[in-house]
């Protein structure tokens, strides 16, 4: 079946004067249910988008100034699930530690479903990429508040080390599980072991490096580190 079959519910009566906005609702739309059947930005072309909607090429060109800002704008609705992904994750779990590994979880999870967006948002290269993507959106949507404010939690009931910034200690916790999601989308043949399995030993991992240890603190009161 083709990508223009797949999509072909997504064909609609060409909209009167007036109806832009959900002409390019029907436009995200198409692209999205595209590029979910085919996990390849490759198949969307302009034209079999709107073949798919039933308008003429042009038409996608009055909503999107190219193709690479209608790819990204199909994305950014995704972008809102992976946030809320891992706030549910996290809801009504007291531990900190918890709370961070659920949220990792999440993110891991919802990167391999969505492998393709997932290169597209957080791989596609600098240039390709949206003026409206700055560093502090993506903050967002990695969620590093929120995990800032666990690691908070966790040094408070003596759980982790103090590590001074904790939101650079975040950035540093997305970086880690930002890698295990690039190399299982792109290296699928590699044997690393399942996904559930590689995550739970690396998340060991990261438990031994900032939680707070015996041997951390300075005889005499100093401070812990990690």
């Amino acid at each position: 079946m083709s990508s223009v079959e797949v999509v072909a519910a997504a064909r609609r009566v060409r909209s009167r004067r007036g109806e832009g906005d959900k002409l390019r609702e029907d436009i995200l739309e198409a692209a999205e249910k595209m590029l979910i059947a085919t996990n390849d930005q490759s198949s969307l072309s302009i034209r079999a988008i709107a073949s798919a909607v039933g308008v003429t090429p042009p038409s996608i060109y009055l909503h999107f100034s190219d193709r690479n800002e209608l790819i990204f704008a199909v994305c950014e609705r995704q972008s809102e699930h992976i946030e809320k992904a891992m706030e549910a994750a996290a809801a009504g779990v007291s531990d900190p530690w918890e709370r961070l590994r659920r949220r990792g979880r999440a993110y891991l999870e919802w990167g391999l479903a969505n492998p393709e967006h997932y290169r597209i948002l957080m791989m596609s290269h600098s240039e390709a990429t949206p003026d409206r993507f700055t560093d502090e959106r993506l903050a967002g949507m990695a969620g590093l508040q929120a995990v800032a404010s666990d690691l908070i939690a966790g040094v408070a009931e003596g759980r982790f080390a103090p590590a001074g910034d904790t939101l650079r200690v975040s950035e540093l916790l997305w970086m880690v599980v930002h890698g295990m999601v690039s190399l299982l989308i792109c290296k699928p043949g590699f044997p690393f072991g399942s996904a559930e399995d590689v995550y739970e030993a690396m998340f060991e991992l990261l438990y031994k490096g900032i939680s707070a240890r015996s041997d951390d603190v300075v005889q005499g009161g100093g401070e812990r580190r990690c």
